[in-house]
């Protein structure tokens, strides 16, 4: 059984039925598949398993090629299963744009490229002129353009396409199916909800930034929630103001950053900056809509693309990202592997989520193989406190990254000490 119907439980129940085309494989979802983050990111698509080459270097410098070539492995994957599968996800090799918008970022964003390069990386150090040959913003100072290893999909098209082949391969999807706990049982797990009793062999938890139903999840993932818009398609004009003829999706360098892309209809996608933890971290409609984050997100659009006065606003939705502390998944089994997770991709989980769900079942499997040996599946992350000192910690971050960004990327003593514990991060 697996619960949860994003990215992470969709690919886990294939790889399953990849494992045992004989098995009987039921996926169950509180609300429906891709109702969570997977149906609400962007589409950036990143070999990354490690929230990046950075993150990546800084947590496991020793480990990284392995987890480098595993994440590039599991793209290659994905890919050759959409075609395998027939699903169409609009997959855009455009590669990724990330652009500085102030002149200390340009420092950051030649070290990243260093570091990609040295990864094994095509990359394109582009200068003020360049960049805005590419994307034409008067913001735009440079940029670092990878041209491989990551790509656009539509996510949409992506959990569609993933469920409508499940069902083709003879699983089952219960969809407004909550489950609110687990107990042990003589032959596995009793998995039951307010109309759900199921006993299962093995259970693969994919839940993600919802509540967890062992301790270990709840402790280890928060939920922030992201909020995005999107314009209504650019008329030639205003296609041709942009330019943006290589279609790459792009990310400004500051600590608190945008993500901006354009769709398959020449719609401008714009999120990020404002990442929000609410008190107590809830997940749903209550706090997927803030009006003052979505005003700012458009004023902020109009900033960067000033030649688009006037469009349109056509949609607005917020989405919750779970991150752990180290800003990268983790995964885990308890009672004697009969329960497996992966979870808190921290908003870099597209094609993540494909080898946290590849973990989750080796770890079921009792598969002591190169995934489940890495550092980061033995090894889980420090837990988040109980609240209040949860919520406390989260907006003191919040506020100091901002003043960072404030004061030339300069770090103050508060994101001193967390980078000194190992916990900290610039996004």
């Amino acid at each position: 059984m697996v619960v949860g119907a994003g990215f992470t439980g969709l690919w886990a129940a294939h790889q399953a039925l990849d494992d045992d085309p004989g098995a009987d494989v039921l996926v169950i979802d509180a609300s429906g598949p891709g109702d969570g983050a997977s149906g609400r990111n962007g589409g950036f698509c990143d070999a990354s398993i490690t929230h990046g080459i950075a993150n990546g270097m800084a947590r496991w410098p020793e480990e990284y090629p392995l987890l480098h070539r595993l994440g590039v492995d599991n793209l290659a994957g994905l890919l050759a299963d959409l075609q395998r599968l027939r699903i169409d996800a609009a997959w855009e090799p455009t590669g990724e744009l990330d652009v500085a918008t102030e002149q200390w970022q340009l420092d950051d964003l030649r070290e990243h490229a260093e570091m990609a390069t040295g990864a094994g990386e095509d990359v394109t150090v582009l200068d003020r002129d360049e960049v805005r040959a590419e994307v034409d913003s008067p913001t735009f100072r440079g940029g670092v353009w990878r041209r491989s290893n990551v790509g656009l999909v539509d996510p949409g098209r992506l959990v569609a396409g993933l469920r409508a082949a499940l069902l083709a391969r003879g699983a089952r999807i219960a969809d407004h199916t909550p489950v609110n706990r687990l107990d042990r049982s003589p032959n596995g797990v009793t998995v039951s909800g307010p109309s759900l009793a199921v006993d299962a062999g093995r259970v693969m938890l994919a839940t993600n930034a919802f509540p967890g139903l062992l301790a270990p999840l709840r402790r280890s993932v928060v939920p922030v929630y992201d909020h995005v818009l999107v314009t209504e398609p650019l008329d030639p004009g205003q296609r041709a103001a942009v330019g943006w003829a290589n279609r790459q999706g792009l990310g400004d360098a500051a600590n608190q950053f945008h993500y901006f892309r354009l769709t398959d209809d020449d719609r401008i996608l714009w999120g990020g900056y404002d990442a929000l933890y609410h008190y107590g971290g809830p997940v749903g409609p209550a706090v997927e809509r803030n009006d003052a984050t979505e005003r700012m997100l458009a004023s902020q659009l109009l900033e960067c693309f000033p030649q688009l006065e006037g469009i349109r606003i056509s949609h607005t939705w917020g989405g919750p990202i779970a991150t752990t502390t180290r800003f990268a998944f983790t995964a885990g089994t308890r009672w004697d592997r009969r329960v497996a997770w992966a979870v808190g991709y921290t908003g870099l989980g597209v094609a993540a989520s494909r080898f946290g769900a590849r973990v989750g079942l080796d770890l079921l499997a009792g598969d002591e193989g190169e995934r489940t040996r890495i550092s980061m599946v033995r090894r889980a992350p420090v837990p988040w406190p109980p609240e209040p000192v949860r919520w406390a910690g989260i907006t003191l971050t919040r506020r100091a990254i901002a003043k960072a960004d404030r004061h030339e990327g300069r770090r103050g003593p508060w994101l001193r000490l967390l980078d000194r514990l190992g916990l900290g991060f610039d996004s």
